[in-house]
């Protein structure tokens, strides 16, 4: 499977094809090139039939090396299909799950949660499980994952008597709800580090240990790596939380809730929200200390 590409761009549609030499060029996630099928012909006149072309995303020099990208993939992905991974990915993440039981008469004795049917009625509806498994990048995590956390740590403090789908779960609901939704994240990231093997630490002596090292196979080595950058990219995930946590101020006890407010709430360091996004200026703007608003 390593070996085929996918071409899009035929006339049959999307398909797997064994394209000889084009195998041999290597993957760069910084690369917008790639290689895809087209009609042979001029701009003009088309032949009928089809041709491999590669698509570059700019000039390269006599004897340069060419790269493609095989896809916005994680190492786990490119680990997994092809047999490397690479050591400054953008797309790298790793799946975290995320579950949580709603609290119904069935499964508990006390503290029964007076929104738990309701929240797997809501779930039902959607399409959704109470356990998920969410991608956590390096510098983010998606906006589904808090959505879901949101509902699924909803009080009837926070509803005051309005059913759930009133509420806009794509923003934070109450300071409370949000501290609790963000908690159980670094729960779940810390949950999932611990059912590695190996802690961080002992796979950064095994790569130290030359000698040692150079005794596993190759595959061994970009697995051993591998993991390391995972557990690294979990630790930055769980300070980043704890850091949000406190900027936001929701390293307390003495948070809101919601009261029946449907609308969201901005919490501390956040900017209000409104329908139109930032332009490209507005946040180099940002990102240069500079005001965004130039009126």
């Amino acid at each position: 499977f390593s070996r085929a590409i996918r071409l899009r761009n035929m006339k049959a549609g999307e398909t797997l094809a064994m394209v000889p030499y084009a195998d041999l060029i290597n993957h760069s996630p910084q690369s917008g090139a790639y290689v895809d099928g087209r009609l042979s012909g001029d701009w003009l006149f088309k032949t009928g039939k089809e041709e491999v072309i590669l698509y570059a995303e700019r000039g390269y020099r006599m004897f340069e090396q060419v790269f493609i990208s095989y896809g916005p993939k994680s190492n786990a992905d490119l680990l997994l299909l092809y047999g490397f991974a690479v050591e400054r990915n953008p797309f790298n993440s790793v799946d975290v799950t995320v579950s949580i039981t709603a609290r119904t008469s069935q499964v508990v004795d006390d503290e029964v949660d007076p929104l738990a049917e309701e929240k797997i009625e809501f779930l039902r509806k959607v399409g959704r499980d109470n356990s998920i498994d969410f991608p956590c990048y390096a510098d983010r995590y998606p906006i589904e994952m808090l959505e879901y956390l949101r509902l699924m740590q909803m009080t009837t403090e926070d509803t005051a008597g309005k059913p759930l789908y009133e509420f806009d779960y794509s923003n934070p609901i109450s300071p409370a709800n949000e501290a609790a939704v963000l908690t159980s994240i670094v729960y779940a990231v810390e949950r999932q580090l611990s059912k590695y093997p190996t802690t961080e630490e002992q796979d950064a002596m095994i790569i130290k240990d030359k000698p040692l090292f150079r005794t596993l196979t190759y595959n061994q080595r970009m697995a051993v790596r591998h993991r390391r950058n995972e557990k690294r990219l979990l630790k930055r995930t769980i300070a980043a939380l704890q850091k949000q946590l406190q900027t936001k101020g929701l390293d307390n006890n003495k948070l809101e809730r919601a009261q029946g407010n449907v609308g969201g709430d901005v919490l501390p360091g956040d900017e209000a929200r409104g329908d139109r996004a930032r332009t490209a200026l507005e946040q180099r703007l940002e990102e240069m200390g500079l005001p965004v608003d130039l009126r």
